[in-house]
């Protein structure tokens, strides 16, 4: 078979890891083995695993000229890219549930404010009507209960070549001496790393390793850091210590403490997803409720004080290794599912691209619908009184060559209602330059005092703009509109895209920081009217027939914008 595996990333992982252990698999069975990205990959990015560079790597543009017998979407987003592949059949590889992986949307922090919207769209995926191989029974079990989705358990295998507990140590362990391991990124939140750090200290353990994925050198309380160690060199790491601790909150079949088993060693583990799949509680590990702090510390210094039942949990981990497949045996029963698969009618292009379309409009509805309540909300607000929105100014800096990279974004909160200033610093990287102000994530009014650009390296102004007629030469685009009023930079933000784009520089030297100052205030329509007119009165009672009117043509911006909204919800 001509298989294809739509990959979103080749950098190392577990998630990645089983994937490349698959296609591998696949590739010494005869098959046929292409690796899809959206974007070309550099291959020094898969380096650390031995057979990806035997793959064939295409990006997606390439991928639609061709025809394939399975295309495997493999994580949640990649469901949605399938109706580009011209394939006979589709399936979907979940190896955990991803909208479990979701931090809990924070309206004070851009990156993760829209969460809740994000989850349920991904969550969404598995509504796909396409069959599923999994790896984990919890994970079958939970597609099965919630979307009636037919899908095959395929357990993860491992390398008997690789993990053996026989063999180099980094360092050999000593006698009386606990050397614990932690394993994991230290920057995502379900896998709990640096809150394992500080309770292993708290235990007093002897010494603290960590392996990671993560592109760091030191971590505080860690006294040996690897960092994206090559797998044939991990199990010298594993071999040198006594017991992985690894407290992730999310997993499907976790493989660390699998590893682990194969070197020689045991683990303590919270009862985490999938922990069912081959550890047993006083037998081969120490399994622990969630976030039970207190009982890890405990567990950590009686295996310290207790080397004969250190000595027997390592025991029993060595049975549950012998016991279990390679990846010969994993990627055979995978192959299996596939020809199970293909023998059963596939689903069409047109049905993938109209679940889509209608996942997709549906996400866009919620947000929509979100935006438009809170806009009625603020604007219906009580003559004097105010209610505190989280806002955010965003800007997006490149060289022409470069073009503009939606990905880098800097951003700033702000409460609207009350004056702010917002301040970034940006690298100067080429010529032309171009700085994009995104000055609000709400629909209202935006008075911006002034934009300023210094470059500190020479003190010098580069940029200054905080005149009405300034900012009518400004290029004004997206959701953003000039409301071109007499001695006043207003602006009305009827979406959550208005646009500033600033004149290019061509000054200064390539590596100079520069800062970009932004002087503004955001508030309600309604708000904005009300001061408006009742300064234009105190300083010209003859000049509130004006303000009427001004007050009329907001309205109208705001009912517009209204519609719009409640139209597409």
């Amino acid at each position: 078979m001509k298989i294809f595996f739509l990959l979103g990333w080749p950098d190392i992982s577990g998630g990645t890891y089983v994937i490349f252990e698959h296609a591998s698999g696949l590739l010494t069975l005869g098959h046929e083995v292409v690796i899809v990205t959206e974007e070309h990959i550099d291959p020094q990015r898969y380096e650390w695993h031995s057979s990806a560079a035997d793959f064939r790597w295409i990006v997606l543009d390439q991928a639609r000229e061709e025809r394939c017998d399975v295309a495997i979407a493999t994580w949640w987003e990649s469901p949605f890219l399938l109706q580009y592949i011209d394939a006979v059949h589709y399936i979907y590889f979940v190896q955990s549930i991803e909208s479990l992986f979701w931090k809990k949307a924070d309206p004070t922090n851009h990156d993760t404010r829209t969460n809740d919207l994000g989850r349920q769209l991904c969550e969404s995926t598995y509504s796909f009507a396409l069959p599923v191989i999994t790896e984990a029974q919890w994970i079958q079990d939970y597609l099965s209960e919630k979307y009636n989705s037919l899908s095959w358990l395929v357990r993860n295998g491992i390398r008997k070549d690789v993990y053996i507990s026989d063999g180099e140590a980094v360092s050999p362990g000593k006698k009386g001496y606990l050397r614990v391991l932690i394993e994991g990124p230290v920057d995502v939140f379900f896998k709990n790393v640096p809150k394992t750090v500080v309770l292993c200290q708290k235990a007093g353990v002897d010494e603290i390793w960590l392996l990671s994925s993560s592109d760091i050198d030191a971590f505080p309380g860690v006294d040996r850091v690897f960092s994206r160690v090559p797998i044939h060199e991990t199990p010298a790491i594993y071999r040198s210590c006594d017991v992985l601790v690894k407290l992730s909150y999310i997993e499907g079949m976790f493989g660390p403490p699998l590893e682990m088993f194969h070197c020689g060693g045991t683990a303590i583990v919270f009862d985490v997803t999938g922990h069912d799949e081959y550890i047993v509680h006083g037998e081969n590990s120490y399994v622990v409720a969630k976030d039970d702090d207190e009982q890890v510390v405990q567990y950590l210094q009686k295996l310290k004080e207790n080397p004969a039942q250190l000595q027997r949990l390592k025991d029993g981990a060595k049975k549950t290794a012998e016991n279990w497949p390679d990846w010969s045996v994993a990627t055979s029963s995978f192959a299996q599912a596939l020809v199970e698969i293909t023998q059963q009618a596939g689903a069409s292009r047109q049905y993938l691209s109209s679940w889509t379309k209608k996942l997709k409009d549906d996400s866009d509805t919620r947000f929509i619908a979100k935006t438009a309540r809170e806009f009625t909300r603020r604007e219906s607000e009580p003559r004097g009184s105010t209610v505190e929105f989280d806002n955010f100014v965003q800007l997006y800096c490149w060289q022409e060559e470069e073009g503009l990279q939606p990905d880098n974004v800097h951003w700033f909160h702000y409460i609207s209602g009350k004056p702010v200033t917002a301040s970034f610093e940006v690298l100067l990287s080429g010529f032309p330059f171009w700085i994009r102000i995104d000055p609000s994530v709400r629909m209202g009014v935006l008075t911006i005092d002034s934009i300023e650009i210094l470059n500190k390296r020479t003190g010098g102004k580069m940029f200054a703009c905080s005149k009405p007629d300034e900012f009518r030469q400004l290029y004004v685009t997206g959701t953003l509109q000039n409301l071109q009023l007499n001695e006043s930079n207003s602006f009305l933000s009827y979406g959550d895209d208005p646009q500033i784009v600033l004149p290019a520089i061509n000054s200064g030297e390539v590596g100079d920081r520069l800062k970009v100052n932004i002087s503004l205030l955001e508030s309600s329509v309604v708000q904005f009217v009300r001061q408006h007119s009742s300064h234009e009165c105190d300083k010209n009672m003859e000049s509130c027939g004006a303000v009427e009117g001004f007050r009329q043509s907001i309205g109208r911006f705001a009912r517009k914008a209204n519609n719009l909204l409640s139209s597409r919800s």
